[in-house]
């Protein structure tokens, strides 16, 4: 089995209930497919860099997945049907970036970054 890292960004309007009752069953699914989710960093509701689908800011939302990869082609099928859900991206990795996992690291690189740019 391999490691995979996905991203998700959930619409605006949903709240973190909902986001969570999404990445529960997302989770299920890859369960049921022989894969394990191994941790999921919920990061909120962030601002996007341009419109997607008339949406400005999106729940963004890191799953850590071990899984063949018939699981992953699973999951990736049921986020393209989910209407909820505005965009993904899955990756395979060698190992977890454990690096930036709290929500004040997140912040730091963010400050850092727009005083750079200033």
């Amino acid at each position: 089995m391999s490691n995979y890292e996905s991203v998700l960004i959930a619409r605006q309007d949903l709240g973190a209930s909902q986001v969570n009752d999404i990445v529960s069953n997302l989770s299920d699914i890859i369960k049921n497919q022989g894969g394990e989710v191994v941790k999921v960093d919920n990061w909120g509701l962030k601002n996007l860099a341009y419109r997607i689908k008339k949406n400005r800011k999106g729940y963004y939302v890191l799953l850590n997945i071990v899984a063949p990869a018939q699981a992953i082609f699973e999951y990736e099928r049921l986020v393209r049907l989910n209407e909820d859900i505005i965009r993904y991206m899955t990756v395979k990795v060698d190992e977890f970036n454990s690096e930036m996992t709290s929500d004040e690291d997140i912040e730091a690189v963010t400050q850092e970054t727009q005083a750079m740019g200033e």
